[in-house]
């Protein structure tokens, strides 16, 4: 079984967990708080970043698209209607273009900021940049929630998947980006009817099971987290 040093609730992490299960392979999860600065950690990635994939051999893949592309070449070429990636050059560069949006554009100027303010620094030392919330950066992160809550719905309402006609890494990115959103219960939903059909069918998908069962410590999920039907 290969290992995977995570956070439960960095996307990239998840974007990882769910490429997996959809290939229906089980990871040995290690939880890693990335401020601790571990030694042991370290040695394997000195960028000292997650996620961290311990492949064959125990050799590590660093950085969720890295990971992402060494599982297509071990797994994905063997699925063939399954795989996550396209066999098309073209809708290959879309798949990429739509991953790196929501584990690059989403995260930067949303995801991160409202997970390190909400979720990390009442976790974290002072020493390491713990302590109260800026709640300027939480809202200038919500802020920017409504840009990419419209991208999405607008690509839900016209394509069958985010990507195309079947699911790929685009669709697993966006939802686990929106999953982290949606667990601090920073998206209304109500406003983004096509975007909720789609998350709802990622959502339902055995994949997500492990996703709805991650709890922090301290904070609660939003009432509808693990809900498929809300």
């Amino acid at each position: 079984m290969l290992t995977l040093f995570h956070h439960p609730m960095f996307a990239t992490c998840r974007f990882v967990r769910l490429a997996f299960g959809e290939y229906g392979e089980e990871l040995a999860l290690i939880e890693e708080k990335p401020w601790t600065r571990r030694k042991e950690f370290l040695s394997l990635n000195p960028a000292g970043t997650l996620p961290v994939l311990l492949a064959e051999g125990d050799v590590p893949i660093v950085g969720a698209m890295i990971i992402s592309e060494y599982v297509d070449e071990t797994r994905g070429v063997l699925k063939r209607e399954r795989r996550l990636f396209a066999e098309d050059p073209m809708e290959r560069a879309e798949i990429r273009r739509l991953t790196d949006w929501y584990l690059t554009k989403t995260e930067s100027e949303v995801t991160r900021h409202l997970v390190r303010e909400r979720v990390l620094k009442p976790l974290m030392p002072e020493a390491a940049g713990g302590g109260s919330p800026d709640s300027a950066a939480i809202r200038a992160a919500r802020a920017n929630i409504r840009q990419h809550m419209k991208y999405t719905n607008w690509l839900a309402g016209t394509r069958h998947w985010l990507a195309g006609s079947r699911i790929t890494y685009a669709d697993l990115a966006a939802a686990a980006s929106l999953s982290v959103l949606d667990y601090l219960g920073e998206i209304d939903w109500r406003e983004y009817s096509s975007a909720r059909e789609w998350y709802t069918r990622v959502k339902s998908r055995p994949s997500f099971r492990p996703l709805l069962a991650d709890r922090v410590r301290g904070l609660t999920p939003a009432s509808h987290y693990a809900d498929l039907d809300f």
